[in-house]
């Protein structure tokens, strides 16, 4: 496919399109395509069309639609930065949560559980605090002599730890009738309390990292090289660690106070980009966008469909994407 790149390009952004038209059928509220086509003219041309029922145009509008476009900026958000982690730290190993940004939105989130926060209350605590930890992760580096990417990875995981184990102490104290449920099912990540609020609050700070991050995406080549090479071609490497991470951090909080903690897709959707388009990054993180979009909106679907309950996207992502990680090792991928 890499020899091919007008038709790699074509899939990257006709497949993103069809996957979220064909997801809007997805739901309780059964739709033909006249139907929805009906309420999207009665609603940009009252004149001209009326809407065949308001309840289902409530469905389409104010809860499929936003969950169709919030499973698809996840999806991008959390792809493009294990991407851009997995070059900053040159290892294919790294995901989007590696700092501890997940851990900290999820204590964030649990704290204001607990104390029966309204929804806005909860993602804004969350989003916070997600930055908080990945702050202080960045703090703690900076005490160390050395600046090198290894020890931000091992305060990643230090601030990981740190937060995770509040969140264990959060959980063991909260009422197990009422807030424990909460806290417990939020940890596992959906998109069912998805509306036009929660798109609201998180597009911007998606869009700025997103963009910023696809601006500095050739200077992330570099920078795989190593900080060397880097500071050779006149790269200021810690600069461009800072703005990287930064990004990531905007992007993965905004993901992860919208819809909980999901994990592996940070990790496996990069590596079958990189299959797709190759190590490029100016190729690589426009791929991830379009990837992860796609592959969160179908788990999503299968979230809502499987069965009569709908099952948490962490549950999924983990069935899926454990074994595909592990028929990736077992394809002996190089990283390059």
């Amino acid at each position: 496919m890499k020899k091919h790149p007008v038709l790699v390009n074509s899939a990257l952004i006709a497949v993103p399109l069809a996957a979220m038209a064909i997801s809007i059928f997805f739901g309780k509220y059964q739709a033909t395509p006249r139907d929805i086509l009906s309420i999207l003219i009665s609603r940009l041309w009252p004149e001209v069309g009326r809407s065949p029922s308001p309840m289902l145009e409530v469905a389409l509008l104010h809860v499929r639609l936003p969950r169709v476009l919030l499973a698809m900026l996840v999806g991008m958000s959390l792809s493009i930065s294990g991407a851009s982690y997995q070059g900053l730290f040159r290892n294919p190993l790294v995901s989007s949560h590696i700092l501890g940004v997940a851990s900290g939105a999820s204590f964030g989130a649990a704290i204001a559980i607990l104390y029966s926060a309204p929804p806005i209350v909860v993602q804004l605590s969350a989003f916070c605090f997600g930055l908080l930890a990945v702050g202080i992760a960045l703090a703690i580096s900076s005490l160390y002599r050395t600046s090198s990417t290894l020890t931000l990875v091992l305060v990643g995981m230090i601030t990981t730890a740190f937060f995770s184990s509040l969140v264990s102490y959060l959980t063991y104290t909260a009422d197990a009738n009422l807030k424990l449920p909460a806290i417990v099912f939020w940890l596992m990540g959906s998109l069912s309390a998805a509306s036009l609020k929660n798109l609201e609050f998180a597009i911007v700070p998606m869009a700025v990292g997103i963009t910023a991050l696809l601006a500095i995406r050739w200077r992330i080549n570099v920078l795989s090289m190593g900080e060397d090479e880097a500071k050779a071609l006149g790269i200021n490497t810690g600069r461009l660690r800072f703005m990287i991470v930064l990004c990531c951090t905007l992007i993965t909080s905004a993901s992860v106070c919208v819809s909980g903690v999901i994990g592996w897709i940070g990790l496996i959707i990069p590596h079958f980009a990189r299959m797709i388009v190759g190590p490029d990054h100016k190729a690589l993180l426009p791929a991830c966008l379009s990837i992860g979009g796609v592959y969160l909106l179908l788990v999503d679907n299968l979230a809502r469909t499987l069965t009569n309950a709908e099952i948490p996207l962490g549950i999924l992502t983990g069935i899926i994407g454990a074994p595909v990680f592990a028929y990736l090792l077992t394809r002996g991928e190089r990283w390059s």
